[in-house]
């Protein structure tokens, strides 16, 4: 009552500690589970409150959906070859566009059951799935291993987002994922994630990947092919048939595994697919000069920048010849196939059951084979003379005499000693075993066979006009998808004796001839920095006492060479090397007389071209003309040509290297039966081999080597492991072009000389030798006649010679 001393008493304490005491009175009375349903209350409103508040702050700028229905695909940039034939093309994403109709139903089942098997039960979020993945991935001790976002998800992802992980981009995709399944039904969302997704190989899209893979239309594909495609998204080059099969292999297992427990396959089904051989369209199948096209693509991004390369449609015309490159490509892989198998063999690919190989399930290729094609087989049996070998479905021969050079079988990296010899051919493969073969034969007796090995020695090629700076045709590896890296443009080696033109070049500079004598001998130089000799060496350990320059250059003596670059300087052979174009770090010491200094294959063919040209550089180049989407010009090549040798100069060495084709170590180029000048290279070990030369209207180089540079095996020199490549490229690209004669300058001048002094040729000779027609730069012809005939043993005695260690080998 309010007349209550009790009640004024409360009225009088302090008001809080009054509600309190209130509050506390009440909550005496409650049951447990009173309380613990306000505490749930209160976490839920706290939780939606936090929840609500996140989506209100990350869907602020969200991407509008708008953006599905106007969406405008980017302009392709075009690369052309000089007669305007397409090479290659630039651009964000290369698709076919499908229906989902038209989309196999193995296919988007297999899809379905890989990335998101319950895609037509969830809103976009599937909350089962986030708690299967999250309990599986704690029973792995918190590893990820398995992933619950859903194919609306992935879309989102694809579309609008960046594949940055973090906490803020995987909340804005589930916030559209949510939003896209709002406002677009099942099919459109899934139609659209078949046709968006990458799938590796440059492939987007369902029907895109069923092109690059399997060279098939999309309604082609089998079952098998289906899974296989299905199993990529999730990591396109880890799951690459063509660098992890076996993995590739595994992850389709798993494909048609999840498809049977979705309900989509029977067993038998699954069964029939798991045991299908898949035949892949090999990548790079369809490019055309792939290394000379990303070489044109950096040079774009370097000028242009990414956004305008990709998506502006530009119009790029090359100075690529479409016919040489093909025939440098040709030559390229033929030549380092032979290089390769001389280095043994490697075995068979992989062994399969062939107990389980049935005739319906060896799929053909995507064409006839013909001769020359390289595929794959699987042995069947030995037979007395031959394997009988399966080739897709067709049954062929592989007689031991076409596999003879297996006999040599290698056991370790080093070809020059890692091996070992079987003769007994019979028992190098067994039943099971893929291998590669060639089709050597197609007749109504059957296919006849040669076993193949795809290489793994590397090297490039590049060919110029010198006239111009055109570069015609660019090899840059045996295989682009294998390696990306452009060794013709890249790679920067030791070019051995391809490096002593320069040398001789710098002595003609100074006044010398072809005819000056060098003394071809041992010779010890103390090197002073760190307390050593160095003892350089010709090949085969053999000396030749006095010999022209001419002849040095022409057989590649070392010690000659090394004597000359001490007699004209070693700073003025590297200040000479800079004039002619050479950019290259050159050691200012005599190894450099070896070819000890790396360079690049570009820049060293481009200095060759400067001596076929008369002495006039151009510099190299490979965009003629670039023009935007409208047809407007944007750059056009202006080459400029400078003079930086006399034509005098240029011609005396050119005429030397002509030497070098016509009686030296580049002999089987006399096969072009025209004006060829050239020079091989061997470096130490035979770890590269080089030959660079070419005629007035064309230069060529090549290098072959392994990239961690080991030894490509004994006698693997220039002339045997690189100019068969020259030749095969040159006799093909040549026949374009007319025969032109090197032009003799009105500054050279012809004299007979002594051949072993340089002098003047005596008339009153004793002993009745010949003297030789050499050419000279007028104001340096010998004016002095030679009186005697000169023995080379007087200058040395060759029989008391005591053998060096080799720094630098010359050719054979």
């Amino acid at each position: 009552m309010p007349g209550d001393d009790r009640f004024i008493e409360i009225q009088q304490q302090p008001r809080s500690r009054w509600h309190w005491r209130k509050f506390a009175s009440i909550m005496a009375g409650w049951r447990w589970w009173q309380f613990t349903l306000v505490g749930l209350l209160a976490c839920a409103i706290v939780g939606a409150t936090t929840v609500g508040g996140v989506i209100w702050y990350f869907s602020r700028d969200l991407p509008s959906l708008e953006m599905l229905q106007n969406y405008q695909p980017s302009l392709v940039t075009t690369v052309y070859s000089d007669d305007r034939q397409p090479i290659g093309q630039f651009f964000i994403e290369r698709r076919i566009l499908t229906p989902l109709a038209e989309i196999p139903k193995s296919l988007t089942q297999a899809v379905i059951a890989t990335e998101d098997a319950r895609f037509f039960e969830h809103p976009g979020l599937d909350y089962v799935g986030m708690l299967r993945a999250a309990w599986t991935n704690i029973r792995h001790g918190g590893k990820k291993v398995e992933g619950a976002s859903t194919i609306t998800q992935q879309l989102a992802r694809s579309l609008f987002l960046s594949s940055e992980r973090s906490y803020e981009r995987k909340i804005r995709e589930l916030i559209l994922a949510y939003k896209m399944e709002a406002v677009s039904g099942k099919e459109q969302i899934l139609e659209t994630y078949l046709n968006q997704i990458y799938f590796g190989q440059g492939s987007y899209g369902v029907a895109s990947a069923a092109q690059s893979y399997f060279g098939k239309k999309l309604s082609e594909i089998s079952l098998a092919e289906s899974a296989f495609l299905a199993g990529l998204p999730k990591s396109p080059s880890r799951f690459s048939p063509f660098t992890a099969y076996d993995r590739a292999k595994k992850r389709q297992e798993h494909v048609l595994f999840r498809m049977g427990e979705a309900g989509f396959i029977t067993a038998a089904d699954r069964e029939a697919a798991a045991a299908e051989t898949l035949n892949f369209r090999r990548p790079g199948s369809e490019s055309i000069a792939p290394y000379f096209v990303e070489h044109v693509r950096q040079l774009l991004m370097a000028t242009y920048g990414e956004t305008i390369v990709y998506k502006g449609g530009l119009q790029i015309h090359t100075t690529l010849n479409l016919s040489m490159q093909k025939a440098a490509e040709a030559a390229f892989a033929a030549g380092v196939r032979e290089l390769d198998k001389r280095q043994g063999w490697r075995g068979p690919l992989r062994t399969v059951d062939v107990g389980t190989l049935q005739p319906s399930t060896l799929a053909s290729e995507d064409r006839p084979l013909k001769p020359g094609d390289i595929t794959e087989g699987i042995v069947l049996r030995a037979a007395k003379d031959h394997y009988a070998v399966q080739v897709g479905p067709v049954a062929a021969k592989l007689a031991f005499d076409d596999m003879a050079w297996a006999k040599r079988i290698l056991k370790g990296p080093d070809p020059a000693v890692n091996f070992v010899v079987n003769p007994n051919l019979k028992q190098l493969l067994k039943p099971g075993d893929v291998v590669e073969v060639g089709v050597k034969k197609v007749s109504k007796d059957g296919m006849q066979l040669t076993l193949e090995q795809t290489p793994i020695v590397e090297g490039g090629l590049i060919a110029i006009d010198p006239k111009n700076g055109a570069i015609r045709a660019m090899v840059g590896g045996y295989d682009f998808s294998r390696s990306e890296y452009n060794r013709a443009v890249q790679a920067h080696r030791q070019p051995g004796s391809a490096f002593k033109p320069l040398i001789y070049a710098t002595a003609m500079s100074q006044g010398l001839s072809p005819a000056t004598q060098i003394l071809d001998a041992p010779v010890v130089y103390e090197q002073e920095e760190d307390d050593k000799t160095w003892k350089p060496m010709n090949y085969g350990r053999k000396f030749h006492g006095m010999v022209s320059l001419r002849d040095a250059l022409a057989h590649s003596h070392n010690l000659a060479t090394v004597r000359l670059l001490d007699k004209v300087g070693i700073k003025n052979v590297i200040e000479f090397s800079r004039s002619v174009g050479l950019t290259s770090p050159l050691p200012a010491d005599l190894s450099l007389g070896l070819g000890s200094s790396s360079v690049g294959l570009l820049e060293l063919t481009a200095v060759y071209g400067v001596f076929l040209n008369q002495g006039t550089r151009v510099e190299p180049y490979a965009i003629k003309l670039v023009a935007d989407s409208a047809g407007k010009t944007l750059e056009s090549a202006q080459p400029e040509s400078q003079e930086v040798l006399t034509k005098e100069t240029a011609y005396l060495i050119t005429n030397m290297m002509e030497d070098v084709v016509q009686k030296g170590t580049g002999q089987a180029a006399r096969a072009l039966h025209r004006p060829i000048a050239g020079k091989t290279g061997t470096t130490n070990d035979y770890i590269n081999a080089w030959f660079i030369g070419g005629a007035p209207n064309l230069v060529t180089g090549v290098y072959v080597g392994f990239d961690d540079r080991r030894s490509l095996g004994e006698s693997e020199t220039g002339a045997r492991a690189a100019l068969p490549i020259w030749m095969g490229f040159m006799k093909e690209a040549l026949t374009q072009l007319p025969v032109v004669p090197f032009e003799i300058p009105d500054g050279v001048t012809f004299v007979k000389v002594d051949s072993s002094t340089g002098l003047l040729d005596s008339e009153q000779d004793s002993e009745g030798q010949k003297g030789a027609v050499e050419i000279f730069a007028k104001g340096s012809e010998p004016t002095q006649a030679a009186h005697r005939r000169v023995d080379p043993t007087d200058f040395y005695k060759l029989d008391q010679i005591s053998e060096g260690q080799p720094v630098g080998e010359s050719e054979p």
